[in-house]
C-alpha cells in the first residue's frame, strides 16, 4: 500500500473524470474516487465536484467561489449538460461562464454577460422571504458558525442542501457534520413555534426515511428568539436542539468627492 499522500479532493475529480474519457456521471466519478482513494468523505467528493462546475448555481456556496470571477481557475474544468451529468467544460461549446454580484448584492452563477439572470433570481427571492432568504444563504456560506466540521449535503444528482426539495416541503439547510450525521436545521424568522417545529420534525423523519441510510440524524431551530413553547416542544427529543442569532451592523466610511479617481 502507498504512503503517499492522498491528493486535494477536486484533483481526484479531475483526474476521475479524465479516466472516465471526459463525459460522465456523478455517481461514476464518486464510485472511481472510492475505488482509487478508499476512505475519502462521498460528501466532499460531490461537494468538489460542484466547486468545479462552472454552470452548478450552488457552486457559490463554497469557500472557492465566494467572490465575483470568470470561470478561467483551476476550479472551472467542468460543465453539467443534465441533472447528475458531467463533462469537461469547453467555452467554445458551452459559453464563457462567471461568478457574478446580481442587482441585489447576491452571487449567482450565470452565462457571462447574461443579464437575465439577474432578474430570474430577484424573481425568486421576493420581498416577503427577503430576511430568511438572507439568513439562509450566510448561514450556508458559513457553516462552521453553526458547528465546525459540517458540509452541505449532496445528493447523487448533485442537487445541494440549500432550500433541499423533498415530497414533504422545502428543508432550509440540510448538512452532514464530521461524524457523517446528517442535521437538518429550520430557520424562524416569521413563522409561528407550533409551525417550525412541526416542519422541522417531519424533514427529520423523512430524511431518516430516504437519505440517512442509517445514519443518525439530528435537528436544529435558528431563530431571533427561541421561545419557551420552543423550548417545551423539544424537550424530550435529545437529537434536537435550538439557538438564537444576533444581527451585528458595522458602518464604514465612504470616500469623499475630492478622493474619486476621474
Amino acid at each position: 500500500m502507498s504512503d503517499r499522500p492522498k491528493p486535494p479532493v477536486w484533483k481526484m475529480v479531475k483526474e476521475a473524470v479524465e479516466a472516465l474519457g471526459g463525459k460522465t456521471t456523478n455517481v461514476a466519478v464518486r464510485d472511481w474516487i472510492l475505488r482509487k482513494y478508499p476512505g475519502t468523505n462521498p460528501n466532499t467528493i460531490s461537494c468538489q465536484i460542484i466547486v468545479s462546475t462552472v454552470n452548478h448555481p450552488s457552486r457559490i456556496h463554497y469557500p472557492e467561489n465566494r467572490k465575483p470571477r470568470k470561470a478561467e481557475g483551476q476550479y472551472d474544468f467542468l460543465f453539467r449538460p443534465a441533472t447528475g451529468e458531467l463533462e469537461w467544460y469547453d467555452p467554445a461549446k458551452h459559453g464563457n461562464w462567471e461568478i457574478a454580484e446580481s442587482e441585489s448584492g447576491k452571487l449567482i452563477v450565470r452565462e457571462l454577460g447574461d443579464k437575465e439572470a439577474d432578474t430570474a433570481e430577484e424573481a425568486e427571492t421576493g420581498n416577503s422571504f427577503a430576511a430568511e432568504s438572507h439568513l439562509r444563504d450566510f448561514l450556508a456560506n458559513n457553516l462552521a458558525v453553526i458547528e465546525e466540521g459540517l458540509q452541505l449535503y449532496v445528493d447523487e444528482a448533485g442537487r445541494v442542501g440549500v432550500e433541499y426539495r423533498t415530497m414533504v416541503g422545502r428543508i432550509d439547510i440540510l448538512a452532514v457534520d464530521r461524524n457523517q450525521a446528517l442535521l437538518v436545521v429550520e430557520l424562524k424568522v416569521e413563522r409561528g413555534p407550533d409551525a417550525v417545529c412541526g416542519q422541522l420534525m417531519r424533514y427529520m423523519s423523512w430524511v431518516k426515511r430516504h437519505v440517512a441510510n442509517g445514519k443518525a440524524v439530528r435537528g436544529l431551530i435558528i431563530a431571533r428568539h427561541i421561545s419557551d413553547r420552543i423550548r417545551y416542544a423539544i424537550a424530550d427529543f435529545p437529537n434536537v436542539s435550538a439557538r438564537e442569532y444576533d444581527l451585528n451592523i458595522t458602518l464604514r466610511e465612504t470616500p469623499g468627492v475630492s478622493d474619486i479617481q476621474s
